[in-house]
């Protein structure tokens, strides 16, 4: 055995980084663990719109995740786990794909996905000629520290959201609060605080496996109880039927819209694809001691290359663009610090295709609690960062409270990276805004203000 679990060693590097091949082991099945829920969510959300089979849906979100997370661990020897992303799905499907009576461009399935295709093709391009990996480069250390601060506020506002313990009012203005804390009167959300307890306990006295037994408890309560239920099949035979149709009509991707549209979406989703993986990348690279003294991940441009390829594959597959999640968070607060912790959540990922039921036994509330604590180690991150200087402490609460509060990556680095390079201007320090940072500052201001330049134009 020794024999053969060596050159995995060697190549994953274990003794370089502390770790074995047990742990990461642990670490790639707590981070199958808490994404699972794609694989039914996404199906959710572009199924419908997409007209497009759900099951087919499920098998591909499967596949895409399975193949690119192996790749992404075989290539960067990072533990980040990759599936279709969240909140660009729902742009295919709520913005691209849906009427124009509902506010939507009317686009069919395949123009839509051809958005995602060419979008990750671009950034791949970026990242060839190593524009991408400059411009993190470029970005100021307060503020990837406060990206990574603010991701985990993130992550644990998702957490409390899943364990049904704070819900928004849909309301733009009025007396109410945006957002509030539900009254407990749910089984499931007593649920999630006992996992929550659980999960707290276990991190106290330090059991290793805390994240994973928390999971599998709790889990095993939500089912015991009734807030899940047994699928009614163990296993269901794959299929793809209706995939695979992201490149076929990259003409009506520019035609059925007006250009200006089309140039602007594709525009805004890249990026979202971005600043997403950016943030998601620098955050839990420093979590798990994998980033240098000034913030920068070292060999980014291997994982950046995965990342963009992603993208472009999930359209292509007809899933959604795929990106690095931030979930792969709860596998390095696991212990994960190898690519072997990604190769075993994708190797999970491809047996899901077949036995994907199995994965809805493992309910929201039951992993609800693990991102509230990998939220907190996250937020640990924000000791290194100087709040007493504005320059560097204000752009950093930008980001960090509109990060949670938009339920977006990318909204909360644009209103960081905005409010920093105004203090410097206002301080007049221009000498210190790298030319890429006003590049990419100026590229958000266009992208906060994308709405209301197709009302001009129009």
């Amino acid at each position: 055995m020794d024999a053969v679990l060596a050159p995995v060693a060697r190549y994953f590097k274990f003794a370089e980084r502390g770790t074995n091949i047990v742990t990461e082991t642990r670490a790639g099945l707590t981070t199958f663990m808490v994404m699972a829920y794609i694989i039914f969510l996404n199906g959710s959300i572009i199924a419908g719109p997409l007209h497009l089979d759900p099951i087919a849906v499920a098998a591909g979100t499967c596949l895409c995740a399975g193949v690119l997370t192996i790749a992404m661990g075989l290539v960067s020897n990072y533990p980040f786990a990759l599936a279709a992303g969240l909140g660009i799905n729902a742009i295919v499907a709520y913005t691209l794909a849906a009427p124009k009576t509902s506010g939507g461009l009317g686009m069919t399935a395949a123009a839509a996905m051809g958005v995602i295709v060419v979008e990750g093709v671009i950034i791949t391009i970026l990242v060839i000629l190593g524009l991408r990996e400059a411009i993190m480069r470029a970005v100021p250390l307060a503020l990837k520290r406060s990206i990574g601060v603010g991701i985990g506020l993130f992550i644990l506002f998702i957490g409390l959201s899943n364990g049904g313990m704070i819900a928004g009012f849909n309301s733009t203005y009025g007396s109410q609060p945006p957002v509030s804390l539900r009254p407990i009167v749910e089984l499931s959300q007593w649920i999630f605080l006992v996992g929550l307890l659980i999960t707290f306990v276990l991190y106290a006295l330090r059991i290793k496996a805390a994240l994973i037994i928390s999971i599998v408890v709790t889990s095993v309560l939500a089912f015991v109880t009734g807030v899940t239920s047994a699928p009614a099949q163990l296993t269901v035979t794959p299929s793809f039927n209706g995939l695979f149709y992201g490149a076929s009509d990259l003409n009506g991707t520019f035609t059925q819209v007006a250009l200006i549209t089309a140039i602007l979406t594709i525009f805004a989703i890249m990026l979202s694809d971005f600043f997403d993986t950016m943030g998601t990348v620098t955050g839990i690279a420093a979590e798990a001691g994998l980033a240098d003294e000034d913030g920068s991940v070292p060999g980014i441009g291997r994982v950046l290359l995965v990342d963009s390829v992603a993208a472009a594959v999930g359209g292509f597959v007809g899933v959604s663009s795929n990106t690095t999640y931030i979930e792969s968070a709860a596998g390095v607060a696991e212990g994960g610090r190898t690519g072997f912790t990604a190769v075993v959540t994708g190797v999970l990922f491809l047996i899901a295709i077949l036995l994907s039921p199995l994965a809805g036994l493992v309910a929201g509330v039951a992993t609800a609690p693990a991102l509230v604590l990998v939220g907190y180690l996250m937020f640990t991150l924000v000791k290194d960062i100087n709040v007493a200087d504005i320059e560097d402490g204000l752009p950093a609460l930008m980001t960090i409270i509109v990060m949670p509060l938009t339920y977006s990556i990318t909204d909360g680095i644009g209103a960081g990276f905005i409010v920093w390079a105004l203090l410097k201007i206002v301080g007049r320090k221009w000498g210190e805004i790298h030319p890429l940072m006003a590049v990419v500052t100026v590229a958000f201001v266009l992208y906060f203000a994308q709405n209301w330049i197709l009302v001009v134009w129009h």
